[in-house]
């Protein structure tokens, strides 16, 4: 059989060094978890200032709505007041929980060697959300999410070299109890990947109850407070300015257990925060600091993420716009200031407006994600496999994504300026020598460590595409979907561990098959 010109394009010496690239070192591979951003600054330092001095004023002035008891008695213990259905910060009571407000934690895995260094400029990518839909590729619609479609997409993010953790991407529709669903999603998301995961609770009593399940799996009481595998996404507040009463009692739970909590507002511009962006940037800063400041006052120095999520309307409509240029900017800004005050910081990027993997999803996706990665967001949520603003998921739309993060994360890395990567003695010799750089040892030594290469990213002639079936993106993820959930079952909860949990706790999901 004569070979087509695409798979002896595939051989060779250099296709067979393209093949080693999956086992060099992380430290020498082109993109990694926690490479440093901070090269894009929307804001000048004087701006910052203005910022962080306007939500101080909120604080002080205007104060937060429907406080738990728990926080009034340690707010006002350290100084602060309440007045009616009000709880005031003082300018110093803030600025003392951010001196004691942990600036870096580490956010475990299940696999330690998956384990992320969180806070300083470091950038890591991963998912988020609370989806209610999954878009079905081969019927093109749309369905109810389920508890097997939640365990499916942690596998499949398992797999994914370039998404870092993975947070809960869609509700178990399959399962009504509040309580079944949180400890079925906690159960779910530990099950399917060793990556750091996370997800929300309804109630105080689910978090007690999901940590006692974790060290249950861990092996022993306390163990899951030595290696916090989880971080809770906590939306403790109703914007503008006022606590959500039972994710307030979650967070009293959450700073006992030792779970590490992204504090999470997401107020709307032009509906639940001002429609200036600027506005809206000051009130999720003030909000999430009178979360860290309650916080660091029951604890001080409990794991944080400063997770400022300022969403944006279409002011047209007033309905969610996940994926304009505003979000983009703005999320720049929110990680620009939270890492101003040495913080871990969090934003919510790649909220598609589009409907399908398409050009509207790429384009939405790319900006957004790359200005935030820029800005050097600690943790950048939401930024694979979401569409639909946020009300829809896509299993293909995670394999889209994760290509597409690979290449976000090459441009932080940027350009090393060395001798060696000048390459003044290379140039003599190739000229003195064959004329080109193709066989050089440098191109060589160089071609896994400095390029990174698309997964499903087609880069064929015209000819070799359709020679191979002329697929497009989302048929070609959706291949490699079938072939990831066909294969990969992680083992890292054993058989007879997972026998004993459930005995003792409503599991719904079946793991097998």
């Amino acid at each position: 059989m004569v070979e087509s010109r695409s798979q002896r394009r595939g051989g060779g010496r250099l296709g067979r060094i393209a093949q080693k690239a999956a086992h060099i070192p992380t430290e020498l591979r082109p993109v990694r978890p926690g490479m440093s951003g901070g090269h894009y600054r929307p804001l000048t330092e004087g701006q910052c200032q203005d910022v962080y001095n306007t939500a101080i004023d909120l604080l002080e002035t205007v104060g937060m709505g429907s406080p738990i008891r728990e926080f009034v008695d340690v707010v006002t213990a350290a100084g602060g007041w309440a007045d009616g259905d009000r709880l005031y910060f003082p300018r110093g009571v803030v600025e003392g929980a951010i001196a004691t407000a942990a600036k870096e934690f580490v956010w475990h895995g299940w696999d330690d060697d998956r384990s992320l260094e969180i806070g300083g400029d470091r950038v890591h990518l991963g998912t988020g959300g609370a989806a209610v839909l999954v878009l079905d590729h081969e019927t093109r619609q749309f369905r109810p999410s389920t508890s097997r479609d939640l365990y499916d997409m942690a596998r499949l993010v398992d797999t994914l070299d370039n998404i870092h953790f993975f947070v809960r991407t869609c509700v178990t529709r399959d399962i009504e109890d509040f309580y079944d669903v949180d400890l079925n999603t906690a159960y779910v998301c530990a099950a399917g990947t060793t990556k750091p995961i996370g997800s929300s609770f309804f109630n105080r009593q689910h978090v007690y109850e999901i940590v006692d399940m974790y060290d249950h799996m861990l092996g022993g009481e306390g163990r899951f407070a030595k290696r916090p595998f989880m971080v809770a996404n906590n939306t403790f507040v109703v914007p503008p300015l006022r606590f959500a009463e039972e994710s307030a009692e979650c967070m009293v739970a959450q700073v006992e257990t030792g779970m590490p909590i992204d504090l999470l507002s997401a107020g709307q511009a032009g509906a639940t925060s001002p429609a200036a962006l600027a506005g809206s940037l000051a009130q999720a800063l003030a909000e999430c600091l009178a979360a860290l400041t309650v916080v660091n006052l029951m604890k001080p120095g409990h794991p944080c993420i400063m997770g400022l999520w300022p969403f944006v309307s279409d002011l047209r409509t007033g309905a969610m716009s996940g994926g304009g240029g505003e979000e983009g900017v703005l999320n720049a800004a929110a990680a620009q200031v939270v890492n101003w005050l040495g913080l871990p910081s969090g934003v919510a990027a790649g909220m598609s407006d589009s409907k399908v993997p398409d050009n509207q999803a790429g384009y939405e996706k790319g900006i957004n994600i790359t200005l935030a990665a820029q800005a050097g967001a600690n943790c950048i949520y939401e930024s694979a496999g979401m569409l639909a603003s946020l009300l829809a998921v896509s299993p293909e739309a995670l394999v889209i994504d994760n290509d597409m993060m690979g290449s976000i994360k090459r441009t932080i890395r940027g350009i090393e300026i060395n001798p060696d990567t000048l390459s003044r003695p290379v140039f003599s010799e190739v000229v003195a020598g064959p004329g080109h750089f193709l066989g050089h040892s440098q191109t060589l030594e160089m071609m896994n460590t400095e390029y990174i290469y698309p997964d499903i990213g087609d880069r064929r002639t015209p000819t070799e595409w359709t020679d191979a079936g002329a697929l497009d993106m989302a048929s070609a993820a959706h291949a490699r979907v079938q072939s990831i959930l066909a294969s990969h079952h992680p083992g890292h909860i054993s058989p007879e561990v997972d026998a004993s949990v459930r005995e003792r706790w409503p599991m719904i999901v079946d793991l097998s098959g």
